[in-house]
């Protein structure tokens, strides 16, 4: 499911202000979770409640689409749906929209067979999307995700979609100049779907079904979330994604994850971790009152060392709990903005002219600050077992006076050190040169830069 999040998210800035190219940066501060990915999330937690009790889902899907359309309000629902969310008593509209097809991932996941995919995308389709389109739109997203996650290939996949549901006579390079907004399943699904089978890894995928323009957010959901069932997603863009989310979908993305959860690849594409295992180092633990804590140590100023069975730990997602962070900020520039509003309308373009002039130079302000900010960037050897690189890496950048620490992680032994992003282009260069090292600097996200600065300490 998370592809389909990680598409709407990489999309989410160019819905309706369509990029026709696959040159982009994956995700900015301009990026957001959509309706694509809230309505995903809600499918998942139907299915989780349902259990193995598919009459239910039906009925669990209305509540938890209804719960979490409430909790976000502003996700960029259609019209229809809006009100649907709303209703005391929500009535399936005839619908043959793409919302059908953007949530239905889970499904296909969740399923253990090509029918249980299909009976999955029924129950949670027709409460709302009944149309024939909107129900066929969601039914073949389900089947390729199903399809792709018990390895089958590209050739078979979209044999199956051609004969079943659409006839893919078409590239995105021929279409994707005249593709205009489409909303409707039978305009933006098969689209969807060729992005993903002309795609060369999962990130690809999500690239070229953004470029194609129009609902890109949803074209992206749609293309991620089956791209994740057959390649996988990169450890890295798992923890930019997970970023975005607050505490709330962070948990129902975990525990969706642990009941079925999908590959994680390194930067060759070869599998590493399951994406339960991702998410769960990116998640606090608790150990709950009363857990037999084991002393291994005791030292003279009469402190111990201990631990707890990490089975007895329980997850803590208070940490993604983004909503309260910068409140009064936002009010504060709220108010600021209908006073500029007042004002503009009694000063005319002149003080528009002002104003903009002002918005440029706190711009340029923003971007130089943003560059000399100082990251944490994992030292990555092409072979992870190279060990010899990655300590010859931190001595040399040690020497050039950067702030570096080496550790083991998960029986593996990893570097890191922290830069300024205007550094690192430099840095990198200077490494190559100084020994000829073969290696990348790659970001990590701050909940790891944070725990490295606590272990430097």
């Amino acid at each position: 499911m998370i592809g389909a999040i990680i598409g709407d998210i990489a999309g989410s800035r160019f819905e309706r202000a369509s990029h026709k190219s696959k040159e982009f940066e994956l995700f900015n501060r301009k990026c957001r979770p959509t309706d694509d990915s809230v309505m995903s999330l809600a499918v998942a937690k139907a299915i989780l409640e349902s259990e193995e009790n598919t009459e239910a889902l039906s009925e669990k899907a209305i509540a938890c689409m209804q719960e979490f359309g409430r909790l976000y309000p502003n996700a960029g629902y259609g019209g229809t749906f809006r009100k649907w969310i709303q209703a005391d008593d929500p009535k399936p509209y005839n619908s043959y929209g793409n919302g059908s097809a953007m949530r239905v991932s889970p499904c296909g996941f969740a399923a253990g067979s090509l029918d249980e995919a299909k009976e999955l995308s029924a129950l949670v389709t027709k409460v709302s999307h009944d149309h024939p389109e909107g129900m066929k739109g969601a039914e073949a997203i389900a089947v390729a995700v199903y399809m792709a996650k018990s390895g089958e290939s590209k050739d078979v996949i979209r044999k199956y979609v051609e004969e079943n549901y659409y006839k893919l006579e078409f590239t995105i390079d021929g279409i994707r100049k005249s593709y205009k907004f489409d909303v409707s399943c039978q305009g933006s699904v098969p689209v969807a779907l060729e992005a993903f089978f002309e795609s060369t890894d999962f990130e690809d995928a999500v690239r070229t079904a953004v470029s194609v323009g129009g609902d890109s957010d949803t074209i992206a959901a749609m293309a991620g979330s089956v791209a994740e069932a057959y390649y996988g997603v990169p450890e890295g863009i798992v923890y930019d994604a997970i970023e975005f989310l607050d505490a709330r979908q962070m948990e129902i993305l975990y525990l969706f994850e642990r009941e079925y959860s999908s590959k994680v690849v390194d930067e060759d594409g070869q599998p590493t971790l399951n994406l339960f295992e991702v998410l769960d180092a990116a998640v606090d633990k608790i150990i709950p009152a009363g857990t037999t804590i084991e002393v291994d140590d005791e030292y003279p100023d009469g402190s111990v060392h201990g631990y707890a069975d990490k089975d007895a730990m329980v997850p803590d997602f208070s940490s993604f709990d983004k909503q309260d962070k910068g409140k009064g900020t936002v009010e504060m520039l709220a108010k600021a903005g209908e006073d500029a509003s007042r004002l503009a309308k009694k000063a005319g373009k002149g003080l528009f002219a002002t104003v903009k002039f002002t918005k440029e130079r706190i711009d340029a302000a923003v971007e130089k600050a943003e560059a000399n900010k100082e990251y944490c960037y994992e030292i990555m050897p092409y072979d992870r077992e190279d060990t010899e690189d990655i300590m010859q890496a931190a001595e040399q950048l040690k020497d050039a006076k950067c702030s570096t620490y080496i550790g083991i992680y998960k029986g593996d032994m990893r570097g890191y050190v922290f830069l300024k992003e205007a550094d690192l282009e430099s840095v990198q260069k200077y490494l190559e040169v100084s020994d000829g090292l073969i290696l990348k600097l790659r970001k990590t996200d701050k909940r790891t830069a944070d725990k490295i600065k606590q272990l430097m300490k």
